[in-house]
């Protein structure tokens, strides 16, 4: 897939998205009269707002995730700074796991900034070339912001998850027929577009992957191989 197709597709999807949620949200609301509909979206941002700021502590505590000193890999410190300014970015923390398990993630908010953390089994599975397409990828997360709006589209799905949950605790409690028999549609149209929109989330997490293999293979010498040949060796 081309650049042009691939932000061409993601742009489709986010506006499917967007679109599928204003008009299931537009119809909760005129069947509902806004009950209790504002007050749950308000509930849905904070928390996914706390979640995305207090995510880096979480992860650097669950991973065991430290800072990788420049004196330990040197080499490392030196490819990375040079892909972020390949980039055009600001260097993000390079941070290291003690797990064996080969993998590197990207991650970061505004009260720890940005960071991309490689695994001990990351470094002794691949070779340094491929280390260094894989840390292309990572930075291509980075300069495209997909940690942000991963965090903002999961919002709506988790709004009509919580809307569900909600109507269908409150019909149980509801003793008037027609009254449950709205609650029960309501619930259950809100259910329907969870999954939905958490089907195209999936589809749009799909194509941000590919965005940044993109990414990779323009900052990286030979970039495409390296990756697919690093992803070969860690998938098998």
């Amino acid at each position: 897939m081309n650049l042009v197709k691939l932000r061409l597709s993601m742009l489709g999807t986010l506006a499917l998205i967007i679109g599928v949620s204003t008009l299931g949200l537009a119809t909760l609301l005129a069947y509902t009269g806004g009950l209790n509909v504002y007050s749950l979206a308000t509930t849905v941002i904070i928390f996914n707002a706390a979640q995305w700021l207090l995510a880096p502590f979480l992860v650097n505590a669950i991973y065991k995730v430290k800072r990788l000193d420049p004196e330990e890999n040197p080499g490392l410190h030196r490819t990375f700074d040079d892909l972020s300014v390949r980039s055009g970015i600001k260097t993000p923390k390079l941070m290291i796991s003690d797990m064996l398990i080969p993998n590197a993630f990207a991650y970061g908010s505004p009260l720890t900034g940005n960071h991309v953390a490689v695994t001990k089994g990351l470094l002794t599975s691949l070779d340094g070339e491929e280390v260094e397409a894989v840390l292309g990828h990572e930075l291509g997360h980075i300069k495209h912001r997909d940690v942000q709006v991963t965090m903002l589209i999961s919002v709506l799905p988790s709004l009509f998850y919580i809307l569900a949950r909600s109507t269908m605790f409150a019909r149980y409690g509801n003793r008037d027929r027609r009254d449950g028999g709205g609650l029960a549609l309501v619930g259950s149209l809100s259910m329907l577009l969870y999954f939905g929109l958490m089907l195209f989330n999936l589809g749009f997490s799909r194509l941000r992957e590919y965005y940044a293999d993109q990414h990779a293979a323009g900052i990286v010498s030979d970039g495409a191989r390296k990756l697919s040949e690093g992803l070969a060796k860690i998938t098998t």
